[in-house]
């Protein structure tokens, strides 16, 4: 689903030569992997009991965290997500998804008890 875009500052014109104003989307870089600092941890809240691993902290486009996101969801074999610079790993994969990040070059802690 594409984005619209939101005009600044006009609702409606009738010049025909009125040029508006877009906002303009920022592009985030994406840091390097020895630059980044993830959490993991396991999520049970709001999934009707079922855990989750959640990965947090990753700074950089969507692209990248997609493509961050399914590699460790075919690592593990199991489904999920990757959104709002987080990612949802269905299942407790703590400790292999904290070893995998730690043998990309991530920067990795472990998040919450046990």
């Amino acid at each position: 689903m594409a984005k619209k875009k939101e005009k600044l500052n006009v609702v409606y014109s009738t010049n025909p030569n009125f040029n508006y104003e877009f906002e303009e989307e920022e592009t985030i870089e994406t840091l390097p992997k020895n630059q980044q600092k993830l959490y993991v941890s396991i999520d049970r809240k709001q999934r009707g009991g079922k855990e989750v691993t959640l990965v947090e902290g990753f700074v950089g486009s969507d692209d990248d965290l997609k493509e961050l996101g399914k590699m460790l969801k075919s690592k593990c074999g199991v489904g999920g997500t990757a959104k709002d610079n987080e990612i949802l790993i269905q299942g407790n994969f703590r400790d292999k998804v904290f070893d995998m990040l730690i043998k990309e070059g991530y920067q990795v802690k472990k998040k919450g008890g046990n």
